[in-house]
Order: C-alpha cells, then sequence, then structure tokens
C-alpha cells in the first residue's frame, strides 16, 4: 500500500488545488477586512491558534499506532480513545462556562501546560499513565476549541469594536489554514516517524514546541477576558428538553447529528489498525484524509454557489458516510480483506465529512434556537458519546475474529438510519420559508463553528 498512499495523495492534492482555484473564481464578492489595525489583531490570533492546530494535527497520525508499537492489544487501545474521548465530550459541556468564569487567557495557557503533559506522558509504556494522557488529552482539546475562539471573539467586539461581519473573515482564514496545517502536519509526521526512523512517540514530541511557542504567544501578547453571562442550569435543561419536545425538526437533526459524529468517531479509531498490516505510510494517508475534508468542504462552497440546497447536501454527506460503510463491509471480510477497498472507503468518508459540518452548521443555525442551543447540543452529547463509546468496547472481543468487520455492520446499520432521518427532515421542512434562505455569497455558511 506504500505507493498507492504517496500517489494518492499526490493526485488527491492536485485535485483539491484545482477544485480551490475554481470555486474562488466563481466568487464574485468585495473583500472585507483590510483594515490594518484588524490584520495586526488577527494576525496576533492566528500567531497562537495556528501553533496550537499543528501541535493537536501532529498527533493525530500515529496515536494508535504508538499504543500498538507499545504492545496493547486493540481492545486495549479502544479503552484509551474511550477515556479521551469521553473527557473531551464531557469537558465540552463545562468548557465555555469554565472560560467565561475564570479567564480565556488562563484557559488558553493551562491548555498549553496540559497537551505539553499529556505528551510527555506518551514517553512511558503504563497503562495507567497512558490513560491519564488521553484523559489530559481530551480536556486539552476542549479547551483547543472553545477558549481560543471565545478570547478572540470578545476582544473582536468589546476591546477592538470590529465590525461584527469581520469576525467571519478571521474564522473562515482559520478554517482553510487549519485544512492545511492538517495536511502539512500529517507530513511532518510521516518525515520524523518513516523517514528519519525516530518511532511513533516522535510527532508527540514535536508538538511540545508548538504547544510553548503557543502559550508563549498568549502570555505576553493576549490580554485577560472574561464572560458576563450567567446561566441557570436547570432552567436551561428544562427549557432545551421542551424545545426537542416539541420541535420535530430539532429532534431529526440532533438524531442526525449523533449518528453520523458517532460513526465517524468510530471511523478515527478504526482507520489505522485497517490499513496498517498493509504497511502504508500512515502520515501521508492522514493527509491524504485532510486533503479529502477540505475536498468535501470546497464541494459545499462552489455547490451552493450554484444554488444547490443545504439540505440536499447534507443528505448527500449522509449517503456517501453509508457508501462508505458499506464498502467497508465488504473489504474487511476476514477471509478476503481488501485493503486498497478499505482505504477508498476511508476516502469517501472524508469527503463526507467536508460535505456534513459545514450543512450542519448551517441547519442548526436556522433550527435551533439560539437561546438554548448550548443545552440542546449538550443533549445529543449523550446519544453520540454512548454510540462511539459502546460500539468500541463492545466490538472488540479478542476471541471474536469477525470485530473490526461487525462495527462496520453496525456504522453502516447507524448511517441507515441516520440518511432515513436527513429525509424525514427534508420532507418536514420542505415549506418552510425561514429554511429557503441560502448560506452566504461565498458558500460559507454564515455560522462560525
Amino acid at each position: 500500500m506504500m505507493v498507492i498512499t504517496y500517489v494518492s495523495f499526490i493526485i488527491l492534492s492536485i485535485g483539491c488545488l484545482a477544485l480551490v482555484f475554481w470555486t474562488n473564481k466563481q466568487k464574485n464578492q468585495p473583500p472585507i477586512g483590510n483594515n490594518p489595525s484588524f490584520i495586526k489583531f488577527q494576525n496576533g490570533y492566528f500567531a497562537a491558534y495556528f501553533l496550537a492546530l499543528a501541535a493537536d494535527w501532529l498527533q493525530g497520525p500515529y496515536l494508535y499506532k504508538l499504543y500498538s508499537h507499545y504492545g496493547f492489544l486493540e481492545d486495549q487501545i479502544a479503552v484509551l480513545y474511550v477515556c479521551g474521548f469521553v473527557s473531551s465530550v464531557l469537558l465540552g459541556t463545562w468548557a465555555p462556562i469554565a472560560a467565561d468564569r475564570f479567564g480565556r487567557q488562563k484557559l488558553c495557557l493551562l491548555f498549553t501546560l496540559m497537551y505539553s503533559l499529556a505528551c510527555f506522558l506518551k514517553l512511558s509504556r503504563s497503562y495507567g499513565i497512558l490513560i491519564i494522557g488521553r484523559v489530559l488529552g481530551g480536556v486539552s482539546n476542549s479547551l483547543l476549541f472553545t477558549a481560543f475562539e471565545a478570547w478572540y471573539v470578545h476582544e473582536h467586539m468589546e476591546t477592538h469594536d470590529f465590525p461584527k461581519e469581520w469576525i467571519q473573515v478571521t474564522f473562515a482564514k482559520a478554517s482553510m489554514w487549519n485544512g492545511i496545517i492538517a495536511i502539512i502536519a500529517g507530513v511532518v509526521a510521516n518525515a520524523s516517524t518513516e523517514w528519519l526512523s525516530l518511532g511513533p512517540v516522535s510527532p508527540f514530541m514535536l508538538a511540545v514546541p508548538c504547544l510553548i511557542a503557543s502559550g508563549v504567544v498568549v502570555g505576553t501578547q493576549w490580554k485577560e477576558n472574561y464572560g458576563t453571562r450567567k446561566i441557570q442550569f436547570m432552567k436551561s435543561f428544562q427549557g432545551g428538553l421542551k424545545v426537542i419536545g416539541t420541535d420535530q425538526r430539532i429532534f431529526l437533526l440532533g438524531t442526525i447529528s449523533s449518528l453520523f459524529e458517532s460513526v465517524m468517531y468510530i471511523f478515527v479509531f478504526i482507520w489505522t489498525p485497517v490499513l496498517d498490516p498493509g504497511k502504508p505510510s500512515l502520515g501521508i494517508t492522514f493527509s491524504s484524509f485532510m486533503v479529502c475534508i477540505m475536498i468535501g468542504n470546497t464541494l459545499y462552497q462552489l455547490l451552493t454557489l450554484k444554488k444547490v440546497t443545504v439540505t440536499n447536501l447534507l443528505a448527500t454527506a449522509a449517503l456517501l458516510a453509508l457508501a462508505s460503510s458499506v464498502l467497508c463491509v465488504l473489504s474487511t471480510h476476514p477471509d478476503k480483506t481488501n485493503r486498497n477497498l478499505s482505504f477508498i472507503a476511508f476516502l469517501v468518508m472524508e469527503v463526507a465529512v467536508g460535505l456534513y459540518f459545514p450543512a450542519m452548521t448551517f441547519m442548526r443555525s436556522k433550527i435551533i434556537p439560539e437561546a438554548h442551543h448550548i443545552s440542546i447540543m449538550n443533549f445529543f452529547r449523550v446519544p453520540l458519546n454512548f454510540c462511539a463509546c459502546f460500539i468500541l468496547m463492545m466490538m472488540h472481543d479478542p476471541n471474536f475474529r469477525h470485530g473490526n468487520r461487525l462495527i462496520f455492520v453496525v456504522c453502516t446499520v447507524l448511517m441507515g438510519v441516520c440518511v432515513g432521518a436527513v429525509y424525514s427532515l427534508i420532507a418536514l421542512i420542505k415549506n418552510d420559508e425561514e429554511l429557503k434562505a441560502k448560506p452566504n455569497d461565498d458558500g460559507s455558511s454564515s455560522v462560525l463553528v
């Protein structure tokens, strides 16, 4: 598979560049946010945030390989993944509130320290210490995607008083560079692990200088800010539950989100044990996945510019994920394994992910009331968390030779239900004037992730 992964990466990268170029040519809007003071402020945010993202992405390609290198079995590695996933999901409920109360800059600094410690703990072969590292990594991941953006929005609006519309400019750039950084991180991780033969722990050590540099920028260049919102938990809980029970659109949207993202997280775990016996370059494989996500995201922008409805794009993402799961069922039969087909299936899944997230973000902005957004999304984290953890924990009986294949069978069932929920939602909102609104003229969603 070594040659296939390199050739695929090159072809996909060229195709992605061509698609991005073509999409940008279709956009007819004047540039905004060219104010020198705004650009200086924006670059100060990017300096810390991009270093943090680089540290995060460097750890993606070889996490499973590291645990396998230490001699742990697949069911033991599944427990480690579940520990990280659960800690990330649980803290995801509290991280925005903690950032508001204790200060966003402090939480960003805590992220750099905690994630650095999580990386250093990867040097240990002790299972207990590795579990602690995974928990710290999960907590850090939640902070990365809450505290940094919360700090930026507050400084943008309250300190500098820049126009609200310019927030989208910053986050659009951040999204684009996030994809580029992920691709580069995969190549760098591959170089350190395989080309330089430094071993699968080397990308985690490379992440530490990035985290230190990010912390230095945050500590010396950023000012502290706090949130002013006060959340009454019981009232928010009851209000969110009432809205879910009375609005079928929200229930269906939450069902789609839980099913699709559960399958996505399972794929994050399982791609390495499925492909690794074929000896691919894991870092290049990871970068190929990231290119496919960029392709999916760019397709979303291009197709919305062509007036394709977001609901149809959401349905396309679900159908692609279903097709990917079916291909994986076919390719992982224990008596006739086809890893090349599995690789293609994973690429299809990543394109689906690239389409799914901007479409889902747009749909949430139109359907879920802003006042109940946090409580409703937390409700749907519960089934998402349960599905992913249950499948990973229960389907890895070492005595059961159909383990991975059975996981893909379950993923196929979940995606089949997800597709049904998508088309039920489309039928329910076909006459809803509010949901006929299109994304912004540049093809991006009006809501910032």
